[in-house]
């Protein structure tokens, strides 16, 4: 082939091609997508993440799997996504805990929130709920320090593990309200709850979401909200901050992520979709009823967030000493 008909031809096969990566990138998604969750099936953030992930199936005419992935305080569950194929079929929903906590907590994790992960949106952000098994004789926060002083290390909290949001948050009370509570350490949120609803342990700080309904049946009493502002859904519950421990304020975020390298059109479009999904009137309901705030801002805020809030809890863990190692 002489040199004038290969040009010919080569120019023939970049205007064939040429059109070709927009269409790739609109044909995003063609197959399932994974959403994993760093916890066992049961908890708080399982139970936001399901009806969520239903509503995104029918947007993108895909299935979106939840993947439950629990353990080690959630590190199982990112070092999962952080070494899942780059293309946008595997995202992961990871919570203050993994992005923000652990890294601090522990002497080494198997992931870094900031190097490995492409960030998509901030979906949710919200408090703990401090309930109580009825048997413990305590309404507000001031009867349960008095309790708490009167009996040291007796009074025992479940969590759903160590490092994970509850643990920090039961910690932090300790610390800030100069009480010795017992951990007692589950592998998810889902055991934490059964055995405080069956009086195994006392007290739980618990997402909203996952203790309302006991306590509208009155087998667990909420006795504060961990955030600095009361629940639009249950105004009349004092936080701890106002009931005895001022300056007390620990929340639960939820972030969308995808592995790093993840192409940014990618990005751009899971974050458009996730978007849909959080302007969804009846996903706000469920938000807003569950006790979480729906966000909905940018990959680079949440990036500049997640920096902000591990500085901060770092701070915290120092400062209170607490190690899971």
């Amino acid at each position: 082939m002489n040199k004038i008909k290969y040009l010919y031809l080569l120019a023939a096969v970049t205007a064939i091609a040429a059109p070709v990566t927009p269409a790739l990138a609109q044909a995003f998604p063609g197959k399932s997508i994974r959403w994993i969750l760093p916890y066992p099936p049961g908890g708080g953030s399982d139970t936001i993440a399901r009806p969520f992930a239903r509503k995104l199936s029918e947007n993108i005419g895909q299935q979106v799997v939840i993947d439950n992935r629990g353990g080690a305080g959630g590190n199982i569950g990112m070092e999962a996504a952080a070494r899942a194929a780059p293309d946008g079929y595997t995202v992961v929903m990871g919570l203050t805990a993994q992005l923000a906590v652990n890294p601090a907590l522990f002497t080494k994790i198997p992931y870094d929130p900031i190097r490995d992960f492409e960030p998509i949106m901030l979906l949710a952000n919200g408090g703990y709920l401090l309930v109580a098994h009825p048997s413990l004789p305590a309404k507000t926060v001031t009867d349960l320090i008095a309790i708490a002083r009167k009996r040291p290390g007796e009074l025992l909290y479940a969590s759903s593990g160590n490092g994970s949001g509850g643990h920090l948050a039961s910690e932090l009370f300790n610390v800030m309200a100069g009480v010795r509570i017992t951990h007692v350490p589950y592998k998810g949120g889902g055991q934490a709850m059964v055995d405080t609803v069956a009086g195994q342990t006392q007290l739980l700080f618990t997402p909203p979401i996952s203790s309302a309904g006991h306590v509208e049946s009155g087998r667990l009493r909420a006795i504060a909200i961990s955030t600095t502002k009361r629940l639009s859904s249950m105004p009349k519950l004092p936080t701890i901050a106002e009931s005895g421990v001022p300056g007390y304020d620990s929340g639960v975020w939820y972030a969308m992520l995808a592995p790093r390298g993840t192409p940014q059109n990618i990005i751009a479009r899971l974050h458009e979709e996730f978007r849909k999904v959080l302007g969804d009137s009846a996903i706000r309901g469920f938000l807003t009823k569950s006790g979480v705030e729906p966000d909905g801002g940018t990959p680079d805020e949440l990036s500049k967030y997640m920096r902000s809030e591990l500085a901060k809890w770092a701070k915290v863990i120092k400062a209170a000493n607490i190690t899971v190692d």
